[in-house]
C-alpha cells in the first residue's frame, strides 16, 4: 500500500456490512451481497458471481487476481472468472488439508479444476507448498513459498522468561479442521502422559472447540490445558509470550 500499487479486496458480506468500503491507508473493499450459508462460505453458484466480479476487475482495472483459501467458493469463482477473462491469477494456500476423508477429496477435486490454469500459487511453508502440490496437481515450479511474516514493532519477546518450573505450550488458532484442532485432540494427551511438567494455553474458538473440552474432559486435564476462547488481537502478544513454545 506504501507503493503506486493499488489493492481491492472482494468478499462477501458480514452482517449488515453491505457495498464498498474504504479502511486505513486507501484499502478499499467490496462487500458483494452473498450472504455465507455454512462456515463463512457463499453458497456455490459457478456463474452466479460472474457479473459482479466482471464489473469490479473492469471498473478497478485490475492486472492481477488473487485468491487464497481451498474452502471459499467465492475465491474459486472468482479465479475461474478472471481466467476466463485472460487476467493473470495467483492462489495462496496457508492450511495443510488431508486426502482420505470425503470433505477433502472432494475440495481437492475442486482445487484441480479451479487452479488448472493458474498462474502462479504461493504457499507458507515447505510443508504446504508439498501438500499443495499434492492435492492440485500443480508442477512445483510453479508454486513458491513465501513464510508468514511477523509484525516485528507489535510482537515483541518478552523481557524475561517465564518460569522453568512448566513447559508452557501456546496455540493461538482458529479451532477447525483445516488448522489442525483435531491433531491437538490426539497429541494433547499423550504429550501430557509422557510430560508431567507440560501445560497447554489455547487461544481461540471454532466447532473444534467442543473435541478440546471433551478431551480435557475425558483424561482429567483441567489443571494443565487452558481454554482461553477467542483472543483480541490486542491480547495476542501477552498469551504468546506467557510460554516457552508456539506451537502453529
Amino acid at each position: 500500500m506504501t507503493t503506486d500499487d493499488q489493492v481491492v479486496v472482494v468478499t462477501h458480506a458480514y452482517g449488515k456490512r453491505s457495498g464498498v468500503r474504504y479502511m486505513t491507508g486507501g484499502l478499499k473493499v467490496y462487500y458483494v451481497p452473498w450472504r455465507p450459508f455454512f462456515n463463512q462460505n457463499t453458497f456455490p453458484t459457478l456463474y452466479g458471481t460472474l457479473p459482479i466480479i466482471r464489473t469490479i476487475l473492469i471498473r478497478e482495472k485490475i492486472n492481477i487476481v488473487h485468491g487464497h483459501q481451498t474452502f471459499s467458493t467465492l475465491c474459486h469463482e472468482a479465479l475461474m472468472h478472471a481466467r476466463i477473462m485472460g487476467y493473470k491469477v495467483v492462489f495462496t494456500d496457508h492450511s495443510l488439508n488431508g486426502f482420505s476423508d470425503a470433505g477433502s477429496i472432494h475440495m481437492n477435486k475442486v482445487l484441480q479444476f479451479t487452479l488448472a490454469d493458474v498462474s502462479q500459487a504461493i504457499c507458507v511453508s515447505h510443508t504446504s507448498k508439498e501438500n499443495t502440490v499434492l492435492r492440485s496437481d500443480l508442477a512445483p515450479e510453479k508454486v513458491f513459498v513465501i513464510p508468514n511474516a511477523v509484525d516485528t514493532a507489535m510482537f515483541k519477546p518478552a523481557l524475561e522468561r517465564p518460569s522453568r518450573l512448566d513447559i508452557v505450550i501456546v496455540v493461538i488458532s482458529r479451532l477447525v479442521y483445516r488448522k489442525g484442532a483435531d491433531l491437538l485432540v490426539e497429541v494433547i494427551p499423550e504429550v501430557c502422559r509422557l510430560n508431567p511438567n507440560v501445560r497447554f494455553i489455547i487461544g481461540g474458538d471454532g466447532p473444534k472447540r467442543v473435541r478440546l473440552e471433551e478431551m480435557r474432559e475425558k483424561h482429567s486435564l483441567q489443571d494443565r490445558v487452558d481454554l482461553l476462547g477467542a483472543v483480541p488481537h490486542t491480547q495476542v502478544r501477552s498469551v504468546l509470550i506467557s510460554g516457552h513454545i508456539f506451537l502453529n
